[in-house]
C-alpha cells in the first residue's frame, strides 16, 4: 500500500508526545509560557496545558493529510512525488518537534531559545531551497510536483523562479525575526506561515501559468 507516512515520521511524533509528557510531569500546572514581551512584561501567555498539546496535534493532522494524499494519488504520480513529499513532511514534523523542545526547555527555566534556533535553521534551509528552485532545469523527476502538469519549459522556469524567490524572501523574513527576537509566539507563527506559504505560492504559480 502506497503511503507517504513512514515509521520515521511516526518516530518524530512519538518523540514530540514524549516531550509533552515530560512537560506535564515537570512543568507546574499553573505555568504559562511567555509568548511575547512588552518591555520586561509578558503580554501574551500560553497556558501549559494548551501549549504542550499543540505540536502533537499539528503533527497528527499533517500525517493524516499526507496519508490521505498518498491514497488519492495514482501509482505513477505517487512514484514521481514521493521523493519530494516525504522530506517535506519530515521537515514540517521536525519543525513542530523542535518548537515542542523549545517549550520544554523554556518551561524548565532555561534561557536557551531553541525556537529562535529553529527559525534560523529553517531560514537556512529555505535559502538553499530557493537557490535550487531558482536554478532548476526541467526534468521528469526533479523540481516541484503538483496534481496538474506544468505545461511548457517557459512555464516551468516561471514557476520555479517564483517559488525560488518566495523561498528566499521567506528565509530573509525568518532571519530578520530571529535577529529582532519578537518572542516565541510570533516566531512560531512565522515558522508555520513559511511552511504553508511556499507550497501555496508554487501551486498558484502553476495554475496561473497552465496556458503558457
Amino acid at each position: 500500500m502506497q503511503n507517504l507516512v513512514t515509521r520515521f515520521h511516526a518516530l518524530i511524533l512519538t518523540v514530540t508526545v514524549a516531550m509533552a509528557a515530560v512537560g506535564f510531569l515537570h512543568i507546574p500546572a499553573d505555568y504559562a509560557f511567555p509568548a511575547h514581551w512588552q518591555g520586561s512584561t509578558p503580554d501574551w501567555l500560553w497556558p501549559r496545558d494548551v501549549a504542550l498539546v499543540v505540536a502533537p496535534l499539528i503533527q497528527i493532522a499533517l500525517m493524516a493529510g499526507f496519508f490521505l494524499l498518498s491514497r488519492a494519488l495514482t501509482k505513477n504520480h505517487f512514484a514521481k512525488v514521493q521523493h519530494i513529499l516525504d522530506p517535506a513532511l519530515t521537515l514540517a514534523l521536525a519543525v513542530a518537534a523542535a518548537c515542542q523542545l523549545g517549550l520544554l526547555v523554556m518551561g524548565n527555566g532555561s534561557d536557551l531559545d531553541l525556537i529562535r534556533f529553529t527559525g534560523l535553521a529553517l531560514a537556512g534551509a529555505l535559502l538553499v531551497l530557493g537557490l535550487v528552485l531558482f536554478e532548476a532545469e526541467r526534468h521528469t523527476y526533479a523540481g516541484m510536483r503538483m496534481p496538474w502538469p506544468i505545461a511548457s519549459d517557459r512555464a516551468w522556469r516561471i514557476v520555479h523562479r517564483v517559488a525560488g524567490l518566495t523561498s528566499g524572501l521567506l528565509a530573509f523574513v525568518l532571519a530578520a525575526l530571529v535577529w529582532i527576537d519578537p518572542g516565541p509566539g510570533p516566531m512560531v507563527i512565522a515558522l508555520a506561515t513559511s511552511l504553508i506559504t511556499l507550497p501555496v505560492i508554487a501551486a498558484l504559480a502553476t495554475l496561473i501559468t497552465r496556458r503558457l
